[in-house]
């Protein structure tokens, strides 16, 4: 506890409340998340304290929006997505840091998110020439999801980019965002403990990240209830414009580091 500063609790507290947010309202919100937990934590413990607290807010999106899931398209991402978090994985174990101690890992996934960005664009232009329904399409978001999330909790922008893609309506958005967090966040728990086993020194899950976590559920509890009040609020223009929009800010604070 009194290892952290007024100034990290007051950034932790910031992104729990986006967590929450990002879950049941905001998708794009949740994308701020990981450059912050970045100011409060050293190198990778910020990581696994990160997946704690979205697997907290994972549980309040579930269960207020599982019934608008779309279950053919986690379906369609899901192996893809298992071979993802195998890659990512073996990122965290063979790529290390540079010498101000940031994962180069980040900045690979900053240029991805803005490739898929702009792919993006120019779907919209030239009217759904790149098919998000598409083998390739589906292959490459769902690998390159699963290794965002496991590298750094950020598969946010590239899941955000895909749904949006698909013109989903904003619950059904929202609903397979959820279920498609839960699941695949929950899998990279055991992912995390062994890698936290294997090399303690670079450690994922610590203790000092857990009792974080526990005094800041307040705070997603809070963003949840933000988000959800403010879901129905929000015109699908509007939604989708900011998701995209903060998917891009997220992706250069990556980028620079």
């Amino acid at each position: 506890m009194s290892s952290f500063s007024t100034t990290q609790w007051a950034l932790g507290a910031l992104a729990a409340w986006l967590i929450g947010v990002s879950k049941t309202g905001l998708p794009g919100a949740g994308m701020l998340v990981v450059p912050l937990m970045a100011l409060v934590f050293e190198q990778r413990e910020g990581v696994g304290a990160t997946l704690l607290l979205l697997l907290a807010a994972d549980v309040f999106a579930v269960a207020w929006y599982r019934q608008h899931a779309r279950w053919d398209t986690l379906r369609a991402l899901a192996p893809w997505v298992g071979i993802g978090i195998v890659l990512g994985a073996a990122a965290l174990w063979l790529i290390g840091e540079d010498a101000k101690g940031r994962d180069q890992v980040n900045r690979v996934i900053g240029a991805l998110v803005l490739i898929m960005l702009s792919l993006s664009l120019i779907n919209q232009k030239l009217g759904n020439f790149l098919q998000p329904r598409s083998t390739l399409g589906i292959a490459l978001t769902g690998s390159t999801a699963g290794f965002a999330t496991t590298v750094s909790n950020a598969a946010g922008p590239i899941l955000t980019i895909y749904l949006s893609a698909l013109h989903l309506p904003k619950f059904a958005f929202i609903g397979t965002t959820a279920w498609f967090f839960l699941i695949f966040n929950a899998a990279k728990v055991p992912v995390y403990a062994a890698l936290t086993a294997l090399d303690p020194s670079r450690a994922l899950f610590t203790t000092r990240g857990f009792v974080f976590d526990l005094v800041l559920l307040p705070a997603i509890l809070l963003g949840a209830l933000a988000g959800r009040w403010l879901l129905p609020r929000v015109s699908q223009t509007l939604f989708n414009g900011a998701a995209l929009s903060l998917a891009a800010l997220a992706a250069l604070r990556l980028l620079v580091g």
